[in-house]
C-alpha cells in the first residue's frame, strides 16, 4: 500500500467545522496529492457539503471517485455512516482496498453475500443488493448518511434494477451521490428524490472530458488496423468482442502480429519467469502474452485476468482482446478502444448496441494523467471490409476503366453477411457517437425475499408494501400488477403459516406478523440452503454413495454454470450418437433420443418431489429454481483433476466459469452441511475440492477463508488482504488429507482407462514420465483380460478397500507408494496398478506426480 497520508488525518475536531471548513480540509488533502479539482468536481463537493443530493453525470475519467471520497470524508466529519455500492463484487472489493488506503483500515469495512470484514466501520462497501435489503428491513431507521451508488445506470438492468431503486424510496434520511457516465436525462430523478427526501438535488454534468476522444469508422482489415494503431503510438488497444469465444479466437489469430519490440518481449519474458501457467488455456495465454497480446474475459481463471491487468498497467501489452466487461470498470488502462462490432446477442436476440452501451465502452479510452487523447475505432462488418478491399484491388489494377473494375469485382464474388447477421454502417456509428444515452426505465419487482425483509420492520407490512410500490418509478399499470403480486405473496405466506393474522393491530400498526425469525443474511447467499439441510435428512449415511449424494444435494441449490453443463450435454450426445450409429439405429430415432438427453442430474426425482413439499411451508422458495446437476460429482466419479475436466469437456475458454462454480460448491459444502451430517469420506472430498481450487487459482478462496473465519470485527490490516499480491498456493503435499484424495483419484483414473482399454489416453498420462507407452499398456491389458473378463469401476471399485497408499515406504524418502487394486469380475482382487508418487515433483506441478511402476499381480515386488 501507498504511504501517502490518510485523508482521515485531515478531519477537524468532531462538530467543530462548518461546510466551508470541511471543503477546505478536503482540498488541502487533494493539493497534498498533487490533485487540482476540476470545476465539476468542485461543484459536486460543495453541494454535498451543503447537504444536498448530487447526480454525477460526467464522462469516464473525470474524477467521480474523488467526489465519492469527499462524500465519505464529509460523513466521517459529521459522525455519519456512509455506504459505497457497486453492481459486482469485484468492483466492491477493489473500492474497499482503495478506501482502506485513503481512510485507513480501521475506518473501512466490506459486506458481501459471502462474509463481512469490519462490518461496523463508518465506511461500508457492498453490492447494491446488500444495501437494498437493509433499506427494506430498516427503512428510515437505518443508520446511514451519504450513499454513493456507482455505475448507477444499472438502475435500468432488468434483473437487478430493483436494488438500485429501493434505497431511493426507503432511505429518506440518506444523502445520495449517484454516479455514471451514461445516465441520460436525470430530471425525473431530481424531482422524485427531492420530493421523497425534502432536500435539493443537483445534477453535475459536464461534456468536457479531461482526456478528449476522437472517433473513427474503419474499413481497414483488423490486423492491419491494429498494426497502424500501434505504429501511431495509440496502444494499448482494447479490442472489444461480445462473446468470450470471439475474444479468445481473435487473440489466437493475432499471435503473429508484430506489435511488441524485442526489449518489450524480453521484459515480458522476465516478468513471466516465475508465473505458474496451468496446462490447457494457460499454454495458449503464455504464448500470446510473450508476443504482447493479452486476453481478458470472465471465462478465464482470475489469476490470468489479474496477470493481464498487471502487464497492461506496466505498459507491456500492446493489444488486449476482451469482452464488453470493459464498460463495467475493469482495471485495464487503455489508450484506444476498438469495437469489433456494433451489434450483440443480449440473451434473447441479436441487436445493435444502444447508445448507453456504446458510450459506456467507448468512454474507457484515454488514460487521465497519461494520454492527451483517447481513440475509439469501430470496425465495419467483415464482409463490407472484404468487398472494399476487392474494389480497391480492382481499381489499383484497372484504374478508371469502370467496366473492368466491375468485372473484376464480380469475378471475385461479392461477400455476403452470414445468416441472421444484424448489420451496422458508418451512419449507425455516427448516430451512436452523437446520441445521448436512452432514458433509464424502472425495473421494480416484488419477490418473496423483499416482502419478508420488509416484514421485519416495525410497521404495518401491507401499508408498507403498498407505499413502496406506489412510490416506485413504474407506470400506473405496472404498479397495479406489482400490488397484485404483493398480495399473492402475503396470502401464500399466511397459508403456509409463515405469517399469522393478529386479532388486533399491535403498537406498530401490524395486522400480520412473522412466525419465524430471519437470519441476517437471508436470501443473500444460497437462498435454498435451508431446503438443502432438510433434504439431507433423506440420505442414508451408511450408503456407499452418501458423500456423493450430499454433494448432489448441495449442487442442486447452486447457480447453473451453463457453459459447463452445455459441454456435458454435447459430450454425452457425441458419445451416444456414436453408440446409436454402431447399433444401426435409424436417423429419426437417433435424433429423438438425442433431443431427450440432458446434463447429468443425480437425485433429480427425489429432490424435485421434496422441493414441492418444502415450498408448501416455505413459499419464498418459489423465487428460486432448484437445478439438479453434477459438476463436482462428475469430477469425483471420473477421478478428474481440474485440467482433466477442462480437457475432457473442452472448457479451455470457460476455465474461470468452472472454477467459480467449484468455489461456490466448496463454500456451500463448508457452510451449509451440518457437522453431524459430515462423514469422514465427505470431509475427505471437501478437503480435496478446496485444495484442487487452491492449486488451480487460490485468489477466489484466500480472501473468503480469512473473512469466513469470524473476521467481521477484524480490519483489513488484521487480515493482511491485498488485491495486488498473487500468492502462490502452499505445497500440494502440505495438506496430506487432500493430497491423499488426489492420489486416489489419479490412480483410479488409470483404472477407469484400463477398464475401457484406452491405452492411448494412458500413454498421454504416463508416457513421458515413466515410459509407459500405449504398447506397454496394451500388453498389460492383454495379460489381465487373458485371466479376467471385466474390470468394475463403480462406487465399490473406487472405495478405500481397493486403494493402498504407503506414505513412508522403506528406503524411498520423498516418495509415496500407491497401488490401485483392479476390481475384477470374480472379486479376487489380485491384480493392480503399482506406482510411485514423487512428492517434490507433485509440489512443483500442484498435482500428484504419478510414476507407474508396473501392472500385474499384487505379489510382484516393486522395482
Amino acid at each position: 500500500m501507498s504511504a501517502r497520508p490518510s485523508l482521515s488525518q485531515h478531519l477537524p475536531a468532531a462538530g467543530s467545522a462548518g461546510a466551508d471548513e470541511l471543503v477546505a480540509a478536503f482540498q488541502e488533502w487533494t493539493a497534498a496529492q498533487g490533485i487540482t479539482l476540476y470545476p465539476a468536481q468542485e461543484d459536486a463537493v460543495l453541494e454535498l457539503a451543503s447537504g444536498g443530493h448530487v447526480i454525477m453525470a460526467t464522462p469516464t475519467g473525470s474524477g467521480k471517485s474523488l467526489v465519492a471520497a469527499a462524500a465519505h470524508f464529509l460523513a466521517l466529519a459529521r459522525g455519519e455512516r456512509s455506504v459505497y455500492t457497486a453492481p459486482i463484487k469485484a468492483l466492491v472489493s477493489e473500492k474497499f482496498f482503495e478506501l482502506v488506503e485513503v481512510f485507513g483500515p480501521e475506518n473501512v469495512g466490506m459486506v458481501t453475500g459471502d462474509s463481512a470484514v469490519n462490518a461496523h466501520a463508518p465506511i461500508i462497501c457492498c453490492t447494491a443488493e446488500i444495501l437494498a435489503n437493509e433499506a427494506l428491513r430498516d427503512g428510515a431507521e437505518a443508520e446511514v448518511g451519504p450513499v454513493i451508488m456507482d455505475e448507477f445506470h444499472f438502475y435500468a438492468e432488468p434483473q437487478r434494477g430493483w436494488a438500485w431503486q429501493v434505497p431511493l424510496i426507503e432511505l429518506p434520511q440518506a444523502q445520495f451521490l449517484l454516479m455514471s457516465a451514461t445516465l441520460g436525462d436525470t430530471s425525473g430523478f431530481e424531482r422524485r428524490i427531492s420530493a421523497r427526501t425534502g432536500r435539493d438535488v443537483v445534477t453535475v454534468a459536464s461534456a468536457h472530458r479531461p482526456v478528449p476522444l476522437s472517433f473513427e469508422y474503419s474499413t481497414t482489415p483488423l490486423q492491419q488496423k491494429l498494426e497502424e494503431l500501434v505504429a501511431d503510438a495509440k496502444a494499448p488497444v482494447y479490442v472489444v468482442h461480445f462473446s468470450q469465444r470471439e475474444a479468445a479466437e481473435r487473440a489466437a489469430g493475432l499471435a503473429s502480429l508484430n506489435v511488441a519490440s524485442t526489449e518489450t518481449r524480453e521484459r515480458i519474458k522476465e516478468r513471466l519467469k516465475t508465473f505458474r501457467f496451468a496446462k490447457g488455456y494457460g499454454t495458449v495465454l503464455n504464448r500470446l502474452l510473450r508476443s504482447g497480446i493479452g486476453v481478458h474475459h470472465a471465462g478465464m481463471l482470475p489469476k490470468y485476468r489479474r496477470l493481464v491487468e498487471q502487464l497492461a498497467q506496466e505498459g507491456l501489452l500492446k493489444v488486449i482482446c476482451g469482452t464488453d466487461t470493459l464498460g463495467v470498470g475493469i482495471n485495464v488502462p487503455i489508450r484506444t478502444v476498438l469495437l469489433s462490432a456494433l451489434s450483440k446477442y443480449d440473451g434473447a436476440r441479436t441487436r445493435q448496441l444502444k447508445a448507453r452501451e456504446f458510450h459506456q465502452i467507448a468512454g474507457r479510452a484515454g488514460r487521465a494523467g497519461y494520454d492527451d487523447e483517447g481513440t475509439v475505432v469501430v470496425q465495419a462488418p467483415t464482409h463490407v471490409i472484404e468487398n472494399e478491399q476487392a474494389l480497391a484491388k480492382a481499381r489499383a489494377k484497372h484504374g478508371d476503366d469502370q467496366k473492368k473494375v466491375d468485372q473484376a469485382v464480380r469475378s471475385a464474388g461479392k461477400k455476403k453477411p452470414p445468416e441472421g447477421f444484424v448489420s451496422w454502417s458508418e451512419e449507425s456509428f455516427d448516430r451512436l457517437v452523437a446520441a445521448q444515452p436512452e432514458p433509464m426505465v424502472s425495473r421494480m419487482r416484488i419477490s418473496y425475499a423483499m416482502v419478508l425483509q420488509m416484514l421485519e420492520r416495525p410497521q404495518d407490512p401491507i401499508r408498507g408494501l403498498r407505499r413502496l410500490i406506489l412510490a416506485s418509478d413504474e407506470t400506473p399499470a405496472r404498479k397495479a400488477i406489482l400490488q397484485r403480486r404483493a398480495l399473492e405473496i402475503l396470502r401464500e405466506l399466511l397459508a403456509a403459516g409463515v405469517l399469522e393474522r393478529l386479532d388486533e393491530p399491535d403498537e406498530d400498526g401490524r395486522t400480520v406478523d412473522l412466525t419465524l425469525a430471519l437470519q441476517d443474511d437471508f436470501a443473500l447467499n444460497q437462498p435454498l440452503a435451508p431446503f438443502a439441510v432438510a433434504a439431507l435428512e433423506l440420505l442414508d449415511p451408511e450408503s456407499e454413495s452418501y458423500a456423493l449424494d450430499v454433494i448432489s444435494v448441495i449442487e442442486s441449490i447452486l447457480e447453473t454454470p451453463y457453459q459447463v453443463t452445455g459441454a456435458q450435454v454435447k459430450k454425452l450426445k457425441s458419445e451416444k450418437l456414436a453408440e446409436l450409429k454402431a447399433d444401426g439405429v435409424e436417423y429419426v430415432e437417433r435424433m429423438r433420443i438425442l433431443d431427450e438427453m440432458s446434463h447429468p442430474q443425480p437425485l433429480k426425482e427425489l429432490l424435485t418431489q421434496q422441493f414441492e413439499v418444502y415450498r408448501s411451508s416455505a413459499p419464498w422458495a418459489g423465487d428460486h429454481e432448484l437445478t439438479p446437476k453434477a459438476v463436482v460429482r462428475d469430477m469425483v466419479e471420473r477421478a478428474f483433476s481440474f485440467t482433466d475436466m477442462v480437457n475432457h469437456y473442452q472448457l479451455a475458454r470457460s476455465e474461470g466459469v468452472l472454477l467459480r462454480y467449484l468455489t461456490d460448491a466448496y463454500k456451500a459444502l463448508r457452510r451449509t452441511v451440518p457437522q453431524d451430517k459430515v462423514t469422514e469420506p465427505l470431509q475427505d472430498l471437501v478437503e480435496w475440492l478446496g485444495e484442487l481450487i487452491r492449486q488451480t487459482d487460490n485468489s477466489l478462496l484466500e480472501e473468503w477463508e480469512k473473512l469466513a473465519g469470524g473476521a467481521e470485527d477484524a480490519t483489513a490490516a488484521d487480515l493482511d488482504l491485498s488485491p495486488d499480491v498473487a500468492e502462490e498456493p502452499d505445497r500440494v503435499t502440505a495438506n496430506p488429507r487432500a493430497f491423499k484424495v488426489m492420489v486416489r483419484n489419479a490412480m483410479f483414473l488409470r483404472a477407469q482407462l484400463f477398464a475401457d482399454e484406452k491405452e492411448q489416453d494412458l500413454e498421454e498420462l504416463d508416457g513421458e514420465t515413466s515410459g509407459w507407452t500405449a504398447d506397454r499398456w496394451a500388453e498389460a491389458m492383454d495379460a489381465f483380460f487373458g485371466v479376467y473378463d471385466d474390470v468394475f469401476v463403480d462406487a465399490h471399485a473406487r472405495g478405500p478397500g481397493l486403494i493402498r497408499i504407503d506414505e513412508s515406504p522403506d528406503g524411498h524418502p520423498g516418495r509415496w507408494r500407491a497401488v490401485q487394486v483392479l476390481d475384477d469380475a470374480e472379486g479376487n482382487h489380485d491384480w493392480g496398478i503399482h506406482a510411485w508418487i514423487d512428492l517434490a515433483a507433485s509440489d512443483a506441478a500442484g498435482a500428484p506426480a504419478v510414476l507407474v511402476d508396473h501392472v500385474g499381480e499384487l505379489h510382484q515386488a516393486p522395482s
